[in-house]
């Protein structure tokens, strides 16, 4: 691109001249679609806050932009103080991080009882008339090498079901310890321009989100050009809204969220966070045992 450049001269009492030179300047960057369509800044996204306790102060955090490496901040969002700002607990972290790690484990080790050991026949020596001790096998659980007398016998899995309260309250206490931590990121949505690895490994480099980021989207059909770019990604995963969980949220360093995914799962939270019979775990279960069909095909 050219633009023309005009200069006078420096003697005022003389006639002025004018020279005109091309003077080559630098091509604007090119604009993307999404930016293009997107709304003018700032943009204030006001959420209307179910629940919301009369004497605790809504948490704001910035909505920021994914098609571009550069962070954009797009405008200011409101969070429920009942699901980012409560006080942490790390007894209820700990039982929701436990109870996944048990139900995740299965013991399939096997330990053979005296019976189903090989060997172990016939008899190691005489009943009597040799001073030691009478043994009819060698495969004995007293001896070296011998068979198990209670043993494992596997399959064995830990699982035991954590009250529904505690469950809600772990991902409440998790989501506020990732807000206070600055560890939680709000976009407009998952849309990046290219399915280049490279592109997603700078944009989680420039934007310092640490070495493992979780995405979570409000719908199981992620976006094509974020689901190729992060195929051979080990510590990158997407996960939709209702997949969310303790475990996964401790193992990633930032945790990013969508508009539409934050919307649901305050909505989740707050529902069960309000029910008449969340303090009720053998009703619950109860309504959960009526609930199974009896000809599930």
């Amino acid at each position: 691109m050219w633009r023309f450049a005009v200069t006078l001269s420096r003697r005022c009492l003389l006639p002025a001249r004018m020279s005109i030179r091309l003077i080559e300047t630098e091509a604007p960057p090119p604009v993307s679609d999404s930016a293009l369509t997107r709304p003018p800044l700032p943009l204030i996204t006001s959420r209307d806050l179910r629940y919301k306790p009369r004497y605790a102060e809504s948490r704001q955090a910035w909505l920021c932009n994914m098609d571009t490496v550069e962070e954009e901040k797009l405008g200011l969002i409101d969070l429920h103080p009942s699901v980012f700002a409560v006080m942490p607990r790390m007894d209820i972290i700990w039982h929701n991080y436990n109870w996944q790690k048990k139900y995740r484990f299965v013991d399939f080790k096997v330990e053979y009882t005296r019976a189903e050991m090989p060997g172990g026949g016939r008899k190691p020596w005489r009943q009597k008339g040799t001073g030691r001790a009478r043994h009819g096998s060698i495969r004995s659980p007293i001896f070296l090498g011998g068979g198990k007398a209670h043993g494992k016998r596997g399959p064995i899995t830990k699982f035991f079901m954590l009250p529904l309260s505690a469950r809600v309250n772990g991902l409440i206490n998790t989501l506020t310890c990732k807000y206070t931590q600055d560890d939680l990121v709000i976009v407009d949505s998952l849309e990046i321009p290219s399915d280049d690895p490279k592109f997603i490994e700078d944009l989680i480099e420039h934007r310092k989100w640490g070495v493992s980021v979780l995405f979570i989207n409000d719908i199981d059909l992620m976006p094509r050009n974020i689901t190729l770019a992060t195929d051979k990604m080990e510590s990158v995963t997407l996960m939709p809204y209702y997949g969310l969980n303790v475990y996964s949220m401790l193992k990633y360093d930032t945790l990013v969220l969508t508009l539409e995914a934050l919307n649901k799962i305050e909505e989740r939270l707050l529902f069960n966070l309000h029910r008449a019979d969340i303090q009720q775990p053998k009703f619950m279960q109860a309504m959960i045992n009526q609930s199974v069909p009896i000809n599930s095909d």
